[in-house]
Parts: C-alpha cells; sequence; structure tokens
C-alpha cells in the first residue's frame, strides 16, 4: 500500500457537496431487492459502508420506470410507492451512520432484454435501435418516446432530492441509454438529435437542463460517463482532447456539477502523449469536479473477475501521486467495498494485512 495516503482523507468542499474525505462508493448493481423495492437488508448494507468511512456513496443503478428501463432482475426502481419507502429507509440509516448518499438513475436502453421482462412485447430503447454497431434491432425512439424518458429522469432526480439524498447521478456511460446517444455508432440520427456533438448530447443535456430547474441551483447533478463500451472495450466516444471538449462542455453548461468518469484501469492515460487519465481530462477541461474509477486497490480489473481470475491487493501509491497533483478530486472504489464495508477504515489506519483478494464469489455476496 501506499506510504502515505493522507490526501485520499482530506475533506473535498465541491460547491454545496461538503464530503468528509475523497472515497467514493461506486454503483454496483448487485439485483437484491424483490420486487424491485429496496429492502432492510439493501439499508443495512449502505449503513455499513457508511459506518467503514465512506465518504460518498453511490446507489446501485435505479430505474426510472417500471417498463423499458430495466430487464435485470430485482433491481430497484424509484417510481413505485414501496421502492420510495425502502429508498427512504436507505438514506435515514446512511445519514444515521454519519454517512453521504446520492442515488444513481439508471436506464438499461438497448441492453434491456425485453424476453427476461414482463413487457416482452415492448421493444427497448435506444437512440436509433442499435445496440451491436451496424445491426438495428429495434426502431428508433421517436420524439415522443425521446420526450417521456426525459421526464422520467427528471422526476427520478426530484424524488430523490425530496427523500433527502445529498446529489443524484444520471448513469450516462457503458452503452445504456444515454451512451447510445453520444456514441456515433449507436447514434444514426439525422434530426436534432444525432449529427454532430451537439445533437448528440442534446437528450443528455435536456435531462440536465430541466433537472436543475426542478430542483434549484444548489443540489449537486453528478453524470458518470465512458469512453469504452460493453460491445467493445478498445473504442473511445472522444478520439481526441477536442472531440472530448465538444462532448463535455454542454453537459456542464446544461448544469452538471460533476463528472464521473469510467475507466477499467484508472491508471491509463486517456490519449497519448499525456498521463492524464479520463477524469483527469474531464477537470482540465471544464474546470468542473471529477471522480476517477477503475480497479482501485486491485491487481485486476472488474471483467477478469467474471472468468475466475482472482485480483491481488495491489498498491495505492499511483492514485496517492494523481491525488496530490488535484488530477481528479475524488476516488470511486468497487469491488474492494462490495466485499469489504471497513475497506476505507482498513486503508487510513495501516491495516493492510487485513484486506482480502477479490474473487467472482463476491460479486453476489451481501456483506
Amino acid at each position: 500500500m501506499a506510504a502515505n495516503i493522507d490526501v485520499l482523507f482530506e475533506p473535498a468542499n465541491l460547491g454545496n457537496l461538503q464530503l468528509p474525505n475523497r472515497i467514493v462508493m461506486a454503483p454496483m448493481t448487485r439485483s437484491f431487492s424483490p420486487g424491485n423495492a429496496p429492502g432492510e437488508d439493501v439499508a443495512a448494507y449502505y449503513r455499513r459502508r457508511a459506518e467503514g468511512g465512506v465518504g460518498l456513496i453511490l446507489s446501485e443503478g435505479v430505474s426510472p420506470n417500471m417498463i423499458t428501463a430495466t430487464g435485470t432482475r430485482n433491481v430497484p426502481n424509484i417510481v413505485s410507492d414501496e421502492a420510495k419507502a425502502g429508498w427512504k429507509k436507505v438514506i435515514t440509516e446512511v445519514k444515521a451512520a454519519g454517512g453521504m448518499m446520492g442515488l444513481q438513475l439508471w436506464h438499461e436502453g438497448p441492453y434491456r432484454n425485453p424476453s427476461k421482462t414482463a413487457h416482452a412485447e415492448i421493444p427497448s430503447w435506444s437512440a436509433s435501435g442499435v445496440k451491436v454497431p451496424g445491426k438495428q434491432l429495434w426502431a428508433p425512439m421517436t420524439d415522443a418516446e425521446i420526450e417521456i424518458a426525459t421526464e422520467e429522469f427528471v422526476s427520478g432526480a426530484v424524488t430523490t432530492k425530496a427523500l433527502g439524498f445529498d446529489c443524484v447521478e444520471f448513469h450516462g456511460a457503458h452503452s445504456y441509454l444515454i451512451d447510445s446517444f453520444f456514441w456515433d455508432q449507436t447514434n444514426l440520427r439525422g434530426d436534432q438529435w444525432g449529427g454532430d456533438w451537439v445533437g448528440r448530447t442534446r437528450f443528455a443535456c435536456e435531462i440536465i437542463r430541466r433537472t436543475r430547474a426542478q430542483v434549484g441551483p444548489d443540489f449537486p447533478l453528478i453524470i458518470r460517463l465512458s469512453q469504452w463500451k460493453q460491445q467493445d472495450f478498445s473504442v473511445n466516444t472522444a478520439a481526441t482532447p477536442d472531440e472530448m471538449l465538444e462532448w463535455l462542455s454542454p453537459l456542464a453548461e446544461a448544469g452538471i456539477d460533476i463528472f464521473h468518469c469510467s475507466q477499467r484501469r484508472f491508471w491509463e492515460p486517456a490519449f497519448s502523449g499525456s498521463d492524464l487519465n479520463f477524469a483527469g481530462w474531464a477537470k482540465k477541461l471544464t474546470g468542473k469536479p471529477s471522480i476517477s474509477v477503475g480497479s482501485v486497490g486491485l491487481s485486476g480489473e472488474f471483467t477478469a473477475a467474471y472468468a475466475g481470475e482472482i485480483s491481488e491487493p495491489a498498491s495505492l501509491d499511483d492514485l496517492v501521486k494523481r491525488m496530490e497533483a488535484e488530477e481528479f478530486d475524488l476516488i470511486a472504489v468497487g469491488r474492494a467495498l462490495l466485499q469489504d464495508p471497513l475497506w476505507a477504515r482498513k486503508i487510513r489506519e495501516g491495516r493492510d494485512n487485513e484486506l482480502a483478494a477479490f474473487s467472482k464469489d463476491a460479486l453476489t455476496t451481501l456483506s
């Protein structure tokens, strides 16, 4: 582990989001909400991470509707009365433990499998009906459907604030609905929702602007983005820094406060000729705070676990160096916190010998 991890535990004053330290619990879908509503066990799960010293918890993906948004079993929504009551219990428990938490709104879009839902007859939504580049599965979303999806995201964000959460995050990464509009291989539209970066960011910007108008100027809005896609880990949404500026600037101008930049390995540079990672470039280009993520504290990246690879605890030296250089503001930790709710506390107290390897079994473990 790193010789001096003090920078990870410095307070982070990001506008109206005043965090006790710079460690974020990354959003991780676990499918532990039968009936699509989080129960007592889910509230206890998040409370344990708050008790373990995490600066900000970001929830698993939460569906903004009950029909087109998800094809994954036991994923919670923010629509039903039961789900709202469940999330109120979650945030109450987190606050009682002295923690802070945001809720992530997640629409699977083209990665919803209709055959696994109660509404198999309803096609999945995406910018152009494309999941795999070059193969159209469904009709492009109509203007009316885009309007419905926009209002569902906004309504989910308004509810998030009303329930007492500290912020909301829009999932705009990993090939899901919002990301299907960003990527030019899945957005083939010739209307106002496609074409250049102005068109391809319009859907996200509408969500952000309308949410800002509803929640006011002080409620923090985060968007999660990724260069890589589920279809192809090697592709980039933005091929150059100039393209990234065209992508991120409209989102910042619409009202985003923080960019959450997903990478499989946080130490990998976003572009050749610079050591800056994705979060580093987002902060440099927009001036907005950023969150980095990707294999923090573990030797292998997340997809390796599905193949049975065991990830061993790894040094935090490079992370500390980047944070001391203020490359990005916060670091999101996924699998290490999924497996061990006390990970942050153990790191802070130098209890490196108590850190465990991560295996496939932990992906389905409630702890």
